[in-house]
């Protein structure tokens, strides 16, 4: 790690946080105290810089207009691009896919391009996806069904440097008719499950975790509340 503290970059929540995401940065700093570490969360917003010496990072989803204004800071301030390239975890909840793609068109029809950290396009689709969302995962290292919550109009094409987080079972995923959803390249990851994701996930939870301390992975935490909340959506039709 950086420092003796671990951590967790929480990307513009002034304006990528419309749908509750930055809740993943509570579960990331939670499930790393509970094994013991110290733990904090660095809000960066538009006044500040973005740096890229922190352990891991999330971004949460947006509107068009706030999405402008991510993008723009991103382009500006390079430090997750700089994180990314050597190998922190990012995390991206919905708009930011879009955010991190290399242009995504907005509901009146302007091309915005993107700071190009996914192999990916985004165009609005003919109907906005809404609903429970279940997909078998694709991704070394998890197992088990992840499930969120999807509400975009976005339809993301994956180029061939991207690979998708997972199939889906439920819902629409990336909403382009191949089956998949989020995406995933590098170390960054890219999901449009709200929920938040981590929360439902605790297997990706520890997974971006595990690799931003630089271990294969941790032991898993009984938490019976969590599992009571997994069992309950996987489980909703």
């Amino acid at each position: 790690m950086s420092e003796s503290t671990f951590r967790i970059g929480l990307v513009l929540p002034d304006v990528m946080g419309t749908y509750g995401d930055g809740g993943n940065a509570l579960v990331l700093r939670q499930r790393m105290r509970m094994r013991g570490y110290d733990a904090e969360i660095v809000e960066i917003t538009l006044n500040d810089p973005v740096p890229d010496s922190l352990d891991i990072y999330t971004l949460g989803g947006a509107e068009d207009y706030a999405q402008r204004l991510a993008t723009r800071h991103l382009q500006r301030y390079p430090g997750l691009q700089r994180a990314a390239e050597r190998g922190a975890p990012v995390l991206a909840i919905c708009a930011a896919i879009q955010v991190l793609g290399h242009w995504y068109e907005t509901s009146a029809g302007e091309r915005v391009d993107g700071v190009s950290m996914f192999d990916v396009t985004t165009a609005p689709q003919a109907t906005r996806s809404i609903g429970e969302v279940l997909t078998t995962p694709l991704l070394d290292g998890l197992s088990s069904p992840l499930t969120g919550f999807e509400n975009h109009r976005g339809g993301t094409t994956l180029g061939p440097d991207a690979s998708a987080l997972g199939r889906v079972s439920r819902g629409v995923g990336n909403g382009v008719g191949d089956g998949h959803e989020g995406v995933v390249q590098g170390s960054v990851i890219g999901t449009y499950m709200h929920g938040p994701a981590l929360a439902r996930n605790p297997e990706l939870a520890d997974l971006l975790l595990a690799r931003a301390v630089g271990i294969e992975e941790l032991a898993p935490l009984e938490i019976a509340e969590v599992a009571q909340l997994r069992t309950e959506r996987i489980g909703r039709k």
